[in-house]
């Protein structure tokens, strides 16, 4: 049986990434997200087990000293990590598993895992547009968004260490580029 891919989307916040994983999911019913576990606060307009697994700080901790974990950060105070177990059963499945996922958290990915995994950085057409997409989103208070504006230059840094890096400057654009990469990674269109 062939091997698995990981697809790592990664970028800073108000990029598009998550829209753009979302578009990505929807032409690959077959394509498996790799759901984070987190310990921040969910949102209203999240599900637990679809958008992350929500989990107490001491619970994340335990996952964390057991080795459960691919990849784990921590993140304005809150933790954000990948079950190991459910990487592996996608690699041995043959299937392909998304990631939306911080940069750091990405970087780990490929460096466990080198060969079986794709990372895309989507940048944002300009620092100015990235505020103002956050600001639009209305999910931060001023302290969040402070903080979020602050990580910008780490994450915008590491994107020369990613596979690829795509613009986010026109959303369908962006998508179609993303796709692209993802059918050339998995063996020249091979079914994601």
């Amino acid at each position: 049986m062939l091997r698995g891919h990981l697809i790592v989307v990664s970028a800073p916040s108000g990029s598009g990434k998550t829209t753009i994983v979302k578009a990505i999911l929807a032409r690959y019913p077959s394509m498996l997200f790799s759901v984070s576990a987190t310990t921040r606060p969910k949102r209203e307009t999240e599900t637990d087990g679809r958008d992350y697994f929500f989990l107490a700080r001491d619970e994340f901790e335990r996952r964390i000293k057991s080795d459960e974990l691919v990849e784990w950060e921590e993140i304005y105070g809150n933790l954000y990590g990948t079950l190991k177990s459910e990487v592996e059963k996608v690699l041995t499945s043959g299937k392909s598993m998304l990631f939306d996922i911080d940069v750091k958290g990405g970087l780990s990915i490929k460096q466990r895992y080198p060969d079986d995994s794709l990372l895309i950085f989507i940048r944002p057409p300009s620092i100015e547009v990235l505020e103002a997409r956050l600001r639009n989103r209305k999910t931060e208070d001023d302290e969040t968004f402070k903080r979020r504006m602050a990580r910008v230059t780490m994450e915008m840094g590491m994107a020369s260490r990613f596979d690829h890096q795509v613009i986010n400057d026109d959303l369908q654009i962006a998508i179609e580029e993303v796709n692209r990469l993802i059918l050339a990674h998995t063996a020249h269109g091979r079914q994601a």
